[in-house]
């Protein structure tokens, strides 16, 4: 009998070693990187400019913050954030995999965007910071593809600064049954093709939609928040649920 049973994480609907997640997961990103952009675009018709912007409007960020936008990808969040806490703050877009961070360097550079952003590859598990440095903390479309969540959001919980919040943006369970039965059809026969079409990869899309039924529901991540440390934990749905935005406070 086997008295060390390999740990095993999700990969979709797939069971995996825990250890090959991250790199199962970073082929994904390695392939849609420089489509990421479009698809989002095409996926949510636009919408999720809209779930950006209300993730900012929640942020309470302000001039001199120092702003981590963590899973940050092509740095449409990192964009408005640099903006708002201007010279004085400071802002890190990190991600685990470099074709995304590259995506997303190019894409700042080439808006005027220099001076108060720093681009760095990192493991939302084990974040390379000291306790207590940041004002605020996002993860927008992230979260679901970490493989110990419960791990990332302790991490992000020591470095946030007394006072500081985590915004957690994502993917979720929608409130009706009649839209979550709309939401699979689209999730499970349209969006692979559209991913085929645009990016070439039907796979990388039909894991994305396999995360996102994977990913806990909107109680069960505000009570993960909660066991990580985090008070006044809250959530917002938007869009019916499809996609929710937590919020939750370290004091």
């Amino acid at each position: 009998m086997n008295e060390n049973p390999e740990k095993t994480a999700h990969f979709g609907y797939k069971t995996v070693a825990e250890t090959e997640k991250a790199s199962m997961v970073a082929d994904v990103f390695h392939s849609v990187a420089t489509k990421y952009d479009v698809m989002n675009d095409l996926m949510s018709f636009g919408i999720h400019r809209l779930w950006k912007r209300q993730t900012i409007a929640s942020s309470g960020v302000r001039k001199g913050h120092y702003v981590l936008d963590l899973a940050g990808g092509t740095g449409d969040l990192t964009a408005k954030f640099s903006q708002l806490v201007g010279d004085t703050g400071q802002v890190v877009l990190g991600d685990i995999n470099s074709s995304m961070l590259k995506v997303g360097r190019e894409k700042l550079h080439n808006l005027g965007l220099v001076g108060n952003i720093d681009y760095v590859q990192m493991n939302a598990e084990a974040l390379p910071f000291p306790d207590n440095s940041f004002d605020l903390i996002t993860i927008a479309f992230g979260l679901r593809n970490v493989t110990d969540q419960n791990k990332a959001l302790r991490s992000m919980y020591r470095i946030l600064k007394p006072g500081g919040r985590l915004l957690v943006l994502e993917f979720s369970k929608p409130e009706h049954e009649l839209l979550n039965k709309a939401y699979d059809f689209y999730s499970f026969n349209l969006l692979p093709k559209m991913g085929e079409l645009v990016a070439n990869d039907g796979e990388s899309y039909k894991y994305l939609a396999e995360s996102i039924r994977m990913h806990p529901d909107q109680e069960t991540l505000k009570t993960m928040m909660n066991d990580a440390g985090f008070e006044q934990t809250t959530y917002q749905n938007l869009t019916g649920g499809i996609v929710a935005l937590h919020r939750g406070f370290k004091y």
